[in-house]
């Protein structure tokens, strides 16, 4: 999660997704994610207080401040460098399914108040743009191993 000035995403030179002030969220599901998971990481993202309030304190939500949300599936997040010199994937959600759980994720955004939500394209080759906002950055995991 980003916060962002605007960020917006290419597909061979053809914009797909654009917001301005708001949140990019890179998106990557683990093979055993379930809908759960992504109801409960969407209701973190359109809640959790990471913009400022008059007081120049993270106290708002992007909800709060009328912000847009970006959302792009990423499924490198889920590379495991640990070992060589190549990430493995064996960790990551196969596309077929990880497709159906991103668009539920989408949803449940937009049911968590985020209103409409802007994308990428599943499985292109994108171009993301971003003016990072701060930079404020945050590493959200529904299994909480961070």
């Amino acid at each position: 999660m980003q916060r962002v000035r605007r960020a917006s995403v290419t597909v061979a030179g053809r914009t797909v997704g654009e917001i301005g002030p708001g949140l990019l969220l890179l998106v990557g599901a683990e093979a055993e994610d379930e809908p759960a998971d992504a109801a409960w990481m969407a209701k973190k993202c359109v809640n959790l207080r990471v913009f400022a309030d008059e007081d120049d304190k993270m106290n708002r939500s992007v909800a709060d401040v009328g912000g847009r949300i970006l959302a792009v599936s990423q499924f490198t997040l889920l590379g495991d460098c640990r070992k060589g010199n190549r990430p493995g994937f064996g960790h990551a959600m196969e596309p077929v399914t990880a497709r159906k759980f991103f668009d539920n994720f989408v949803k449940f955004l937009e049911d968590a108040g985020a209103g409409p939500v802007e994308t990428g394209e599943f499985g292109a080759m994108m171009d993301v743009e971003l003016i990072n906002d701060g930079p404020v950055t945050f590493l959200l995991d529904s299994r909480k191993k961070f």
